[in-house]
């Protein structure tokens, strides 16, 4: 669990990571918003399931969930700014 991805304009964003053998053959993680239902809470989980990326097949149902990540730079500078409240006390 994370307080937040830096996509804020995004609701319910899931990050799939691929496994390390995926990983190493060219696999990278999969952005998903707005994954707000069961249903498309069980077709991300079936996916996983079945290996992620990089190793099962691409559900196209999860097209209408894929989201553009955040720019790294764009990340750090908005951490470096904005300190999550709350956190350590």
């Amino acid at each position: 669990m994370s307080a937040c991805l830096d996509v804020c304009d995004q609701a319910n964003v899931i990050v799939v990571q691929p496994s390390a053998e995926a990983r190493a053959a060219g696999a990278r993680p999969v952005w998903l918003g707005l994954v707000n239902n069961p249903d498309a809470t069980e077709d991300v989980t079936a996916w996983v399931r079945a290996g992620g990326p990089g190793v099962a097949p691409w559900p196209e149902i999860l097209d209408l969930h894929v989201i553009t990540p955040p720019r790294r730079g764009l990340a750090e500078s908005r951490r470096a700014a904005s300190p999550i409240r709350g956190q350590g006390q």
